[in-house]
Protein backbone atom coordinates (compact mmCIF):
# COMPACT_ATOMS: atom_id res chain seq x y z
CA UNK A 1 0.00 0.00 0.00
CA UNK A 2 1.25 3.78 -0.54
CA UNK A 3 0.11 6.77 -0.63
CA UNK A 4 0.38 9.37 -3.08
CA UNK A 5 -0.45 13.14 -2.76
CA UNK A 6 -3.77 13.70 -4.78
CA UNK A 7 -4.27 17.41 -6.89
CA UNK A 8 -6.25 19.10 -4.35
CA UNK A 9 -3.62 18.13 -1.59
CA UNK A 10 -5.44 15.42 -0.39
CA UNK A 11 -3.53 11.92 -0.12
CA UNK A 12 -5.00 9.51 -2.12
CA UNK A 13 -4.36 5.48 -0.88
CA UNK A 14 -3.03 3.12 -3.62
CA UNK A 15 -3.65 -0.54 -2.67
CA UNK A 16 -1.60 -2.78 -5.04
CA UNK A 17 -2.23 -6.66 -4.72
CA UNK A 18 0.94 -9.06 -3.88
CA UNK A 19 1.56 -10.35 -7.25
CA UNK A 20 4.16 -13.14 -5.60
CA UNK A 21 0.71 -14.52 -3.23
CA UNK A 22 -0.16 -18.26 -4.19
CA UNK A 23 -3.39 -18.80 -6.08
CA UNK A 24 -5.30 -21.12 -4.28
CA UNK A 25 -7.10 -23.21 -7.17
CA UNK A 26 -10.71 -24.38 -7.22
CA UNK A 27 -12.52 -27.20 -7.76
CA UNK A 28 -15.29 -26.97 -10.90
CA UNK A 29 -18.69 -28.97 -11.01
CA UNK A 30 -21.19 -29.18 -13.53
CA UNK A 31 -24.14 -30.06 -12.45
CA UNK A 32 -26.65 -31.84 -14.30
CA UNK A 33 -25.69 -29.35 -17.62
CA UNK A 34 -28.33 -29.46 -20.77
CA UNK A 35 -27.85 -27.37 -23.28
CA UNK A 36 -30.11 -26.62 -26.56
CA UNK A 37 -29.28 -25.01 -30.02
CA UNK A 38 -32.69 -24.29 -31.12
CA UNK A 39 -33.70 -28.61 -31.36
CA UNK A 40 -30.28 -29.78 -31.14
CA UNK A 41 -29.09 -30.98 -27.99
CA UNK A 42 -25.50 -29.66 -27.50
CA UNK A 43 -24.90 -30.72 -23.83
CA UNK A 44 -27.10 -33.90 -22.30
CA UNK A 45 -27.31 -33.69 -18.42
CA UNK A 46 -23.57 -33.53 -17.87
CA UNK A 47 -22.21 -34.22 -14.36
CA UNK A 48 -18.40 -33.44 -13.97
CA UNK A 49 -16.03 -32.66 -11.29
CA UNK A 50 -12.55 -31.06 -11.30
CA UNK A 51 -10.39 -31.60 -8.69
CA UNK A 52 -8.70 -28.57 -7.08
CA UNK A 53 -5.22 -28.28 -8.98
CA UNK A 54 -6.21 -30.73 -11.56
CA UNK A 55 -5.26 -30.81 -15.07
CA UNK A 56 -8.66 -32.30 -17.35
CA UNK A 57 -8.05 -32.51 -20.98
CA UNK A 58 -11.52 -32.88 -22.99
CA UNK A 59 -11.51 -34.93 -26.20
CA UNK A 60 -14.01 -35.65 -28.86
CA UNK A 61 -14.85 -35.43 -32.13
CA UNK A 62 -16.27 -32.39 -33.68
CA UNK A 63 -19.67 -31.33 -32.71
CA UNK A 64 -19.45 -33.44 -29.83
CA UNK A 65 -20.03 -30.31 -27.43
CA UNK A 66 -16.65 -29.80 -25.79
CA UNK A 67 -16.48 -26.16 -26.72
CA UNK A 68 -19.97 -25.37 -25.65
CA UNK A 69 -19.18 -27.28 -22.21
CA UNK A 70 -15.95 -25.06 -21.67
CA UNK A 71 -18.04 -22.05 -22.02
CA UNK A 72 -20.41 -23.19 -19.68
CA UNK A 73 -18.47 -23.44 -17.28
CA UNK A 74 -17.81 -19.44 -17.13
CA UNK A 75 -21.31 -18.42 -18.55
CA UNK A 76 -20.40 -17.52 -21.58
CA UNK A 77 -22.94 -20.58 -22.58
CA UNK A 78 -26.01 -20.64 -20.35
CA UNK A 79 -26.93 -23.53 -19.32
CA UNK A 80 -30.63 -24.85 -20.23
CA UNK A 81 -30.80 -27.15 -17.17
CA UNK A 82 -28.58 -27.72 -14.20
CA UNK A 83 -25.73 -25.65 -13.09
CA UNK A 84 -22.27 -24.86 -12.76
CA UNK A 85 -19.95 -24.80 -9.39
CA UNK A 86 -16.54 -22.79 -9.14
CA UNK A 87 -15.47 -23.41 -5.74
CA UNK A 88 -18.75 -24.33 -4.21
CA UNK A 89 -20.08 -21.09 -5.36
CA UNK A 90 -22.60 -21.10 -8.59
CA UNK A 91 -21.66 -19.19 -11.38
CA UNK A 92 -24.24 -17.00 -13.27
CA UNK A 93 -27.19 -18.37 -10.74
CA UNK A 94 -27.94 -17.81 -7.56
CA UNK A 95 -30.97 -19.87 -5.28
CA UNK A 96 -34.06 -18.14 -4.54
CA UNK A 97 -36.90 -20.08 -2.97
CA UNK A 98 -35.30 -23.70 -4.21
CA UNK A 99 -35.04 -22.09 -7.72
CA UNK A 100 -32.14 -20.66 -10.40
CA UNK A 101 -32.27 -17.37 -10.87
CA UNK A 102 -29.94 -15.44 -13.28
CA UNK A 103 -27.20 -13.01 -11.87
CA UNK A 104 -26.97 -9.80 -13.81
CA UNK A 105 -24.62 -9.38 -16.17
CA UNK A 106 -22.38 -7.07 -13.92
CA UNK A 107 -22.20 -9.96 -11.40
CA UNK A 108 -21.53 -12.39 -13.95
CA UNK A 109 -18.96 -10.68 -15.09
CA UNK A 110 -17.10 -9.71 -11.23
CA UNK A 111 -17.60 -14.31 -11.15
CA UNK A 112 -15.51 -14.65 -14.29
CA UNK A 113 -12.31 -13.11 -12.89
CA UNK A 114 -11.88 -16.07 -11.25
CA UNK A 115 -11.68 -18.03 -14.17
CA UNK A 116 -9.04 -17.00 -17.31
CA UNK A 117 -9.95 -18.12 -20.49
CA UNK A 118 -7.88 -18.92 -23.62
CA UNK A 119 -9.98 -19.10 -26.93
CA UNK A 120 -8.40 -20.81 -30.44
CA UNK A 121 -8.19 -17.82 -32.20
CA UNK A 122 -6.26 -15.61 -29.26
CA UNK A 123 -8.76 -12.53 -29.18
CA UNK A 124 -5.46 -9.96 -28.24
CA UNK A 125 -6.81 -6.37 -29.20
CA UNK A 126 -5.09 -5.32 -32.20
CA UNK A 127 -4.50 -1.90 -30.72
CA UNK A 128 -2.91 -2.47 -27.80
CA UNK A 129 0.99 -3.83 -27.07
CA UNK A 130 1.31 -7.12 -26.25
CA UNK A 131 2.00 -5.70 -22.48
CA UNK A 132 -1.09 -3.54 -22.86
CA UNK A 133 -3.25 -6.49 -23.92
CA UNK A 134 -1.91 -8.44 -20.40
CA UNK A 135 -2.39 -5.08 -18.37
CA UNK A 136 -5.57 -4.13 -19.43
CA UNK A 137 -8.11 -6.34 -17.27
CA UNK A 138 -6.49 -5.78 -13.70
CA UNK A 139 -6.26 -2.09 -14.31
CA UNK A 140 -10.06 -2.18 -15.82
CA UNK A 141 -11.05 -4.07 -12.64
CA UNK A 142 -9.40 -1.81 -10.50
CA UNK A 143 -7.00 -4.37 -8.88
CA UNK A 144 -3.87 -2.61 -9.89
CA UNK A 145 -2.67 0.63 -10.76
CA UNK A 146 -1.41 1.52 -14.38
CA UNK A 147 2.43 1.13 -13.12
CA UNK A 148 1.77 -1.71 -11.14
CA UNK A 149 -0.25 -3.49 -13.82
CA UNK A 150 2.50 -2.72 -15.85
CA UNK A 151 5.05 -4.62 -13.69
CA UNK A 152 2.67 -7.07 -13.79
CA UNK A 153 2.41 -7.86 -16.90
CA UNK A 154 6.00 -7.43 -17.81
CA UNK A 155 6.57 -10.29 -15.36
CA UNK A 156 3.85 -12.79 -17.02
CA UNK A 157 5.37 -11.70 -20.23
CA UNK A 158 8.77 -12.99 -19.51
CA UNK A 159 6.84 -16.09 -17.91
CA UNK A 160 5.80 -17.03 -21.40
CA UNK A 161 8.97 -16.30 -23.09
CA UNK A 162 8.27 -13.10 -24.59
CA UNK A 163 9.67 -10.30 -22.33
CA UNK A 164 11.49 -9.11 -25.10
CA UNK A 165 7.93 -8.60 -27.47
CA UNK A 166 6.29 -6.07 -25.03
CA UNK A 167 5.95 -3.51 -27.03
CA UNK A 168 4.74 -5.17 -30.31
CA UNK A 169 1.44 -5.62 -31.28
CA UNK A 170 -0.25 -8.42 -32.25
CA UNK A 171 0.13 -8.59 -36.18
CA UNK A 172 4.01 -8.00 -35.64
CA UNK A 173 3.43 -11.40 -33.89
CA UNK A 174 3.53 -15.01 -35.07
CA UNK A 175 0.45 -16.91 -33.68
CA UNK A 176 2.44 -19.04 -31.54
CA UNK A 177 3.29 -15.46 -29.67
CA UNK A 178 0.16 -14.24 -29.86
CA UNK A 179 -1.38 -17.35 -28.27
CA UNK A 180 1.40 -16.81 -25.45
CA UNK A 181 0.77 -13.47 -24.82
CA UNK A 182 -2.99 -14.92 -24.73
CA UNK A 183 -2.08 -17.48 -21.80
CA UNK A 184 -0.44 -14.45 -20.60
CA UNK A 185 -3.50 -12.35 -20.44
CA UNK A 186 -5.46 -15.19 -18.70
CA UNK A 187 -2.83 -15.49 -16.09
CA UNK A 188 -2.95 -11.23 -14.73
CA UNK A 189 -6.44 -11.45 -12.82
CA UNK A 190 -4.37 -14.83 -11.01
CA UNK A 191 -7.91 -16.64 -12.29
CA UNK A 192 -8.42 -20.17 -9.72
CA UNK A 193 -8.70 -22.01 -13.16
CA UNK A 194 -8.27 -21.89 -16.62
CA UNK A 195 -9.82 -22.94 -19.29
CA UNK A 196 -8.41 -23.67 -22.90
CA UNK A 197 -10.36 -24.00 -26.33
CA UNK A 198 -8.14 -26.34 -28.58
CA UNK A 199 -5.62 -23.37 -27.93
CA UNK A 200 -3.18 -24.61 -30.73
CA UNK A 201 -5.60 -25.35 -33.39
CA UNK A 202 -5.35 -22.40 -34.76
CA UNK A 203 -1.10 -22.51 -35.35
CA UNK A 204 1.07 -23.90 -37.84
CA UNK A 205 2.41 -27.51 -36.90
CA UNK A 206 5.91 -26.26 -36.07
CA UNK A 207 4.27 -23.39 -33.36
CA UNK A 208 2.67 -25.85 -31.60
CA UNK A 209 4.65 -27.05 -29.25
CA UNK A 210 5.97 -23.18 -28.31
CA UNK A 211 2.58 -23.44 -26.73
CA UNK A 212 2.25 -26.82 -25.42
CA UNK A 213 5.14 -25.94 -23.63
CA UNK A 214 3.62 -22.78 -21.76
CA UNK A 215 0.47 -24.82 -20.16
CA UNK A 216 2.89 -27.92 -19.65
CA UNK A 217 4.46 -25.20 -17.46
CA UNK A 218 1.28 -24.37 -15.97
CA UNK A 219 0.12 -27.19 -14.88
CA UNK A 220 2.78 -27.72 -12.66
CA UNK A 221 1.96 -24.61 -11.23
CA UNK A 222 -1.20 -26.13 -9.37
CA UNK A 223 -3.90 -24.23 -11.11
CA UNK A 224 -6.55 -25.64 -12.28
CA UNK A 225 -6.90 -26.70 -16.04
CA UNK A 226 -9.67 -27.70 -18.17
CA UNK A 227 -8.23 -27.82 -21.78
CA UNK A 228 -10.45 -28.75 -24.79
CA UNK A 229 -7.55 -30.44 -27.39
CA UNK A 230 -6.84 -32.57 -30.27
CA UNK A 231 -3.31 -33.05 -29.13
CA UNK A 232 -3.64 -36.73 -27.63
CA UNK A 233 0.52 -36.77 -27.04
CA UNK A 234 -0.43 -33.82 -24.58
CA UNK A 235 -3.21 -35.25 -23.26
CA UNK A 236 -1.07 -38.45 -22.08
CA UNK A 237 1.87 -36.56 -21.13
CA UNK A 238 0.31 -33.51 -19.19
CA UNK A 239 -3.28 -34.63 -17.90
CA UNK A 240 -4.56 -36.19 -14.85
CA UNK A 241 -7.42 -36.88 -16.09
CA UNK A 242 -8.89 -37.51 -20.07
CA UNK A 243 -12.78 -37.51 -20.58
CA UNK A 244 -14.21 -38.34 -23.77
CA UNK A 245 -17.34 -36.03 -24.95
CA UNK A 246 -19.58 -37.70 -27.91
CA UNK A 247 -22.94 -35.87 -28.81
CA UNK A 248 -22.86 -34.02 -26.01
CA UNK A 249 -22.06 -36.97 -23.36
CA UNK A 250 -19.68 -37.94 -21.10
CA UNK A 251 -18.84 -41.45 -22.99
CA UNK A 252 -15.44 -42.07 -21.03
CA UNK A 253 -13.08 -40.58 -18.34
CA UNK A 254 -10.27 -41.86 -16.10
CA UNK A 255 -6.11 -41.68 -15.99
CA UNK A 256 -5.13 -40.99 -19.53
CA UNK A 257 -3.14 -44.31 -19.40
CA UNK A 258 -6.63 -45.93 -18.82
CA UNK A 259 -8.99 -43.98 -21.51
CA UNK A 260 -6.19 -43.66 -23.94
CA UNK A 261 -4.22 -46.83 -23.88
CA UNK A 262 -7.22 -49.20 -22.65
CA UNK A 263 -10.74 -47.50 -23.69
CA UNK A 264 -13.45 -49.02 -22.93
CA UNK A 265 -16.43 -47.74 -24.85
CA UNK A 266 -16.20 -48.46 -28.16
CA UNK A 267 -16.71 -44.98 -29.26
CA UNK A 268 -13.38 -44.28 -27.62
CA UNK A 269 -11.69 -46.76 -29.54
CA UNK A 270 -13.29 -46.28 -32.94
CA UNK A 271 -12.30 -42.10 -32.03
CA UNK A 272 -8.87 -42.87 -31.23
CA UNK A 273 -8.09 -45.36 -34.15
CA UNK A 274 -8.49 -42.40 -36.12
CA UNK A 275 -6.10 -40.04 -34.72
CA UNK A 276 -3.72 -41.90 -33.07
Amino acid sequence: MSATSGTSGTTVTTVTEKTDAPVEAVAVQLHGVHKWYGAHRVLDGIDLTVAPGEVTAILGPSGSGKSTLLRAINHLEKPDIGYVTLGGEPIGVRRVSGRLKELSERAILVQRRRIGFVFQNFNLFPHLTALENVAAAPVATGRLTTPAAGELALSLLDRVGLADKAGAYPRQLSGGQQQRIAIARALALRPGVILFDEPTSALDPELVGEVLAVIKDLATSGTTLVVVTHEIGFAREVADRVVFLDAGRIVEQGPPAEVLDNPRNARTRDFLSKVL
